[in-house]
């Protein structure tokens, strides 16, 4: 079972990215928070990884982070979820809110993720409040501390952003924005918009400003 992977970043396309650890080629899969913590291509990443089979196929899911491995995890077992559900859903939100909207049943928040409508939000809430309860009570810092970051950045190198402007400028990249127009645009977006503003909206706002 491959549970973790460390290596070199060997492609990039869309959120499907090619590690090779130990002269093999792992194709993964990740959502847009753990790709907003990726550097490019050439560099260093490490990954937890969940390994999925079915009669179709095998598939490998990275995250940066051991929590969001973690709920990816929980969320496979409601009804309905799949893990491109789950990714989309990784994608859309962060690991606290997430879990504080499932346990405090806030489908507000729920069905502003893209795929899921109402019938999925009150399922989640009805089948995944106890076990999310752990990632909702546990603060910022620590619902994403089980896990050192992917990134290896060089020593002097700036922090990679995190959170909503992070998520879009990412977004932006992977259909077609150079980074620096992409970040300028998240940017414009999230000032616009609010940073509780849904990702969809902000990436939507964002592609109106890509000058």
């Amino acid at each position: 079972m491959i549970e973790f992977l460390r290596g070199r970043i060997l492609a990039r396309d869309g959120t499907h990215i090619v590690l090779e650890c130990g002269g093999v080629g792992y194709g993964v899969d990740v959502p847009l928070t753990t790709l907003a913590r990726l550097p490019e291509a050439g560099a260093e990443a490490e990954l937890h990884i969940y390994f999925h089979m079915n009669e179709q196929a095998v598939r490998l899911y990275g995250f940066a982070l051991g929590a969001e491995r973690d709920i990816f995890e929980v969320l496979l077992g409601a009804t309905g979820i799949g893990p491109k559900t789950a990714l989309a859903i990784l994608s859309a939100t962060e690991i606290r809110t997430l879990a504080r909207a499932v346990v405090f049943n806030d489908l507000s928040v729920l069905t502003r993720i893209p795929g899921v409508g109402k019938k999925t939000a009150e399922r989640l809430v009805v089948e995944l409040r106890d076990r999310l309860k752990p990632f909702a009570d546990a603060s910022g810092d620590e619902a994403v501390s089980s896990a050192a970051p992917a990134r290896h950045a060089a020593a002097g190198a700036p922090a990679v952003p995190q959170g909503p402007v992070a998520l879009t400028a990412a977004a932006l990249v992977e259909l077609g924005c150079k980074p620096a127009i992409a970040e300028r645009a998240a940017l414009r977006a999230a000032d616009l918009l609010g940073l509780d503003a849904p990702l969809e909206d902000l990436v939507r706002e964002a592609l109106k400003h890509r000058r």
